[in-house]
């Protein structure tokens, strides 16, 4: 397992290539629709533009966007003193700045951070969460979260899942667009045929793709998180029982959504399979519980 400082290299890294690959990835989309449409090498310009505007808008603006969506309030310390205490107290230790504190006011458990960098970074909870667990166990999951924070994988997750909505849209563009059967194809052309397949193809499978990607992605910055809290508070067993109760809340998050569901420290839309194969583990956001519980339970 790679330490800290490898994880938040490799972080980095990751989320230039992906920003680059995404941009040469519109760029081939646009060729392609170009092609099909009849819209010129003008298209192909304006979808670089805008790829970029999305790249530049998922890096600075990713943390007020989830924030929106999931209709999250400021966190007061005289309010929520647990968990700002908590946090205050887990940032002292490990020597990072302290996040703004967000609560959603929904029963149901669960808790996510955001933001581009540990000087930008969000950690927001649910009044479900705060309410049910103990402060040893709130300890973990902050230190979960935070363990986020540190590794730059709130960065990495944000623009993934912004760029993967945006090849949704892009995709489903094309679909449209095909039904009513816009642009040029002349009837008998093999290169026009070719071109057709190829752009159905792209619209079909390219946002399943981005989708099991970021999924994979995720799953993997789950168990590094939890070890990266353990590191932190130097107790696996706050974590293990808030896992544990987690497991056991089966209230769907109602602010959650598909797109934001790998953000939380367990699935918000409680969509869970009762048997697990490699097939049906490829779709999940987060790995299974009793997985993450054994992982921490080896380091006690």
């Amino acid at each position: 397992m790679l330490n800290i400082y490898e994880q938040i290299d490799s972080n980095k890294k990751k989320t230039t290539l992906i920003m680059f690959i995404f941009v040469v990835f519109i760029c081939f989309i646009a060729w392609v629709f170009a092609q099909l449409f009849d819209y010129g090498w003008g298209f192909v310009g304006m979808a670089l533009i805008v790829s970029g505007i999305m790249s530049f808008a998922s890096y600075y603006w990713s943390d007020k966007i989830i924030l929106g969506i999931s209709g999250a309030r400021p966190a007061s310390r005289k309010k929520d003193f647990q968990f700002y205490t908590v946090t205050e107290n887990i940032c002292l230790a490990a020597h990072i700045p302290l996040p703004k504190l967000y609560v959603i006011d929904d029963t149901a458990m669960n808790a996510f951070a955001t933001g581009r960098d540990p000087q930008h970074a969000v950690v927001c909870a649910t009044t479900g969460l705060l309410d049910k667990l103990n402060r040893t166990e709130l300890e973990g999951v902050v230190g979960h979260e935070l363990s986020h924070v540190r590794n730059f994988d709130i960065r990495l997750m944000s623009i993934v899942t912004i760029l993967v909505g945006m090849i949704t849209l892009l995709a489903d563009w094309f679909l449209r667009s095909s039904a009513y059967g816009r642009g040029r194809r002349e009837k008998g052309s093999e290169i026009q045929g070719i071109m057709f397949i190829l752009g159905i193809f792209l619209a079909l499978l390219s946002p399943l793709i981005a989708k099991l990607i970021q999924l994979a992605i995720s799953r993997r910055h789950e168990f590094l998180a939890d070890a990266g809290s353990v590191k932190l508070t130097r107790q696996p067993s706050g974590l293990i029982s808030a896992l544990q109760k987690l497991s056991t809340d089966r209230e769907p998050l109602e602010a959650a959504n598909k797109a934001t569901a790998h953000l939380y420290i367990v699935n918000p839309l409680k969509n869970l399979h009762s048997g697990i194969g490699w097939f049906a583990g490829l779709f999940q956001t987060h790995p299974p519980i009793d997985q993450r519980v054994k992982a921490l339970e080896q380091m006690m």
